[in-house]
């Protein structure tokens, strides 16, 4: 009755089902794409058969149209249990903190360009350095960016991380900016992914505002934290103007700070000038950890989400556990909530029927796999499953690919994304379409719980 009554009262609080549907997908996507994209859209209120959220400019609308409508309407459905109509409408409203301007006015924030008071909101909270365990595999990496951020005799301004997938290369790179913040809040400090770069360039070009963006990024930033340079590979314009950028910032002997899964002299079709700008400062590894690393992992990561775990659970998942900090972090979360969804206590023998589930998809199942998978059964080619086709046979595959990614593999939207020649919010749409097509119990469940079935008994 408690469950039932909550629900009625958000079915006819329209506005609090909005907040509650703005935190489910914060919780989806990641930090900066909500603050950029989602937190300012502004409730408005109904208006005939629909529900009217405000937003600051048409880039702005088109943008969040295109990519996060779909996730908004199915999170409002989710809640409310209703069928929602959305739209959204530029406002010339201010909010009492200026977010809001006339449409002019708006239209000359850069939408992927936050303004300098939200930067530290850009930056993970926890990703500090006394969060951060050294070891062997790190402790280099860890000494570069921290010297880097104190200040303290640094003879270096870049620094290059390079790393696999989960090992920490991001939480170094945020610390360094958490860091320098914690020391002078006035620094002005850059914080994006080269895909955020990439469109934040484009956008400039097409709405005739270059300069601007030259001067948000070559005079008006004193740290600049640029991840996954990697996916810059084959954008020539974007690289020409990012060498420029570089080439200012150095000059003004500026910090900069890149993270990579590939070393710059390895990354495909990549300008040789801006190679050797990147690799004009120090270039750290980090590799996977050791055994000791591992266990401190775990326990580091227990005590700050109070955790409790026996130590011999803890030294067996440091010793089957030995991908990244990733795959710790969920073999620790998956003990925990298996011996409580369970009542028992959590011991070895709980923890082995863990490890083995993680072991299984990491060995077995592939963005690659999945996609070989669904080919054979939803009855198309590879070449039609990454085009840009908008069939609805061909783009139903392909979102059903992209939730099994989600689901099996834990890959990062962007990778996903990256796998499938789009963009991460276009994988986003598409994992909250197909939870939605789930929960109505139709032919997408059925296809989804066959696929599944193969995937997860290895019979690809």
């Amino acid at each position: 009755m408690i469950v039932s009554h909550h629900r009625e009262s958000v079915r006819y609080n329209p506005e609090n089902c909005w907040n509650q549907a703005k935190a489910h997908i914060h919780r989806k996507i990641p930090h900066h794409s909500f603050l950029v994209w989602i937190e300012p859209l502004m409730w408005v209120g109904p208006r005939e058969d629909k529900t009217v959220l405000g937003c600051p400019s048409s880039f702005f609308k088109n943008w969040v149209t295109r990519h996060y409508l779909g996730l908004i309407r199915a999170e409002m459905e989710e809640i409310c249990q209703r069928p929602w109509r959305i739209v959204l409408e530029v406002s010339d409203q201010d909010d009492g903190e200026g977010r809001y301007g006339a449409e002019e006015e708006a239209q000359l924030l850069l939408p992927h360009i936050p303004r300098r008071p939200e930067a530290r909101f850009l930056l993970q909270k926890d990703f500090t350095f006394d969060q951060f365990v050294v070891g062997g595999c790190n402790s280099f990496a860890h000494s570069a960016a921290l010297s880097l951020a104190s200040g303290e005799d640094v003879c270096h301004n870049a620094l290059f991380l390079l790393s696999k997938t989960g090992l920490g290369k991001s939480h170094l790179s945020q610390a360094i900016g958490n860091h320098i913040l914690h020391q002078n809040s006035a620094i002005r400090i850059c914080y994006m992914t080269a895909e955020d770069f990439t469109n934040a360039m484009v956008y400039a070009l097409r709405h005739d505002s270059i300069e601007q963006f030259k001067e948000k990024y070559r005079r008006q930033c004193d740290v600049l934290l640029l991840e996954d340079v990697q996916f810059l590979s084959g954008k020539e314009k974007t690289q020409h103007e990012l060498g420029y950028t570089l080439d200012a910032l150095l000059a003004a002997e500026k910090k900069l700070i890149f993270t990579s899964s590939l070393l710059p002299d390895d990354i495909p079709k990549m300008d040789g000038k801006l190679t050797s700008r990147m690799s004009s400062g120090v270039i750290s590894s980090i590799e996977s950890p050791d055994y000791e690393t591992r266990v401190r992992i775990i326990n580091k990561k227990a005590s700050l989400k109070s955790l409790e775990i026996p130590q011999d659970v803890v030294h067996y998942l440091a010793s089957e556990l030995t991908k990244n900090v990733r795959q710790l972090e969920s073999g620790l979360i998956g003990v925990v909530a298996k011996a409580s969804l369970l009542k028992v206590h959590a011991d070895v023998k709980l923890a082995e029927s863990v490890v083995r589930n993680i072991a299984r998809r990491s060995q077995k199942i592939t963005i690659e796999s999945i996609q070989k998978l669904v080919c054979k059964y939803c009855n198309v080619s590879m070449e039609e499953l990454l085009s840009r086709s908008r069939k609805r046979s061909i783009v139903q595959p392909r979102q059903i690919a992209m939730y099994l990614a989600r689901r099996h593999t834990g890959q990062s939207f962007q990778a996903i994304g990256q796998s499938f020649n789009r963009y991460h919010a276009t994988t986003l749409h598409a994992v909250g379409t197909v939870e939605r097509l789930i929960r109505e119990q139709g032919p997408v469940q059925k296809q989804v719980e066959f696929l599944s079935r193969r995937l997860e008994s290895g019979n690809l």
